[in-house]
């Protein structure tokens, strides 16, 4: 009768063995497939954030094209209620909405490019521009850090 046992106990051996490998394998196959899709999922969402922030980034742009064209046209006496004025309070409206867009997006520093670019450009609106070379010249001067800094924060 012991003679008849020791297959039997080799073979039920193997047949646990056996399920015990496969149930590992299985294990780590799974977990493998889980990791890489969700890496694939934190690609995505990545390449998904980046392709917010250029699109909030360029509408930022567009609008500060938008409100030094604005600046330039300023007439030297205005009343409320005139064309000039409303346009330009539509267009700082999302000019500043677009600003506070990019301080939740992006990073401090910037934000804080993307502020000063945003105060130059709104006392040029509301306070006039008494030199036309110098305007250009600081406005270049911040929008260029602004792009700067922007530029360093996207990584390119």
């Amino acid at each position: 009768m012991a003679g008849e046992l020791v297959p039997a106990f080799t073979s039920l051996g193997g047949v646990v063995l056996g399920g015990g490998l496969s149930y590992l394998v299985q294990y780590s196959t799974q977990r493998m497939s889980a990791r890489i899709e969700q890496s694939k999922q934190n690609v995505a969402r990545a390449e998904a954030r980046r392709a917010e922030r250029l699109a909030h980034l360029e509408r930022f742009i567009a609008v500060a094209a938008e409100a030094e064209r604005i600046a330039f046209d300023r007439p030297v006496d205005w009343a409320s209620g005139e064309p000039w004025p409303t346009a330009a309070q539509e267009v700082m409206h999302r000019l500043w909405i677009a600003e506070r867009m990019l301080q939740v997006l992006y990073s401090v520093d910037v934000y804080t490019a993307a502020r000063v670019y945003f105060e130059r450009l709104n006392r040029a609106v509301w306070d006039g521009v008494p030199n036309l070379d110098g305007l250009y010249a600081e406005l270049d001067e911040v929008r260029g850090a602004f792009l700067a800094t922007t530029r360093v924060a996207l990584g390119s």
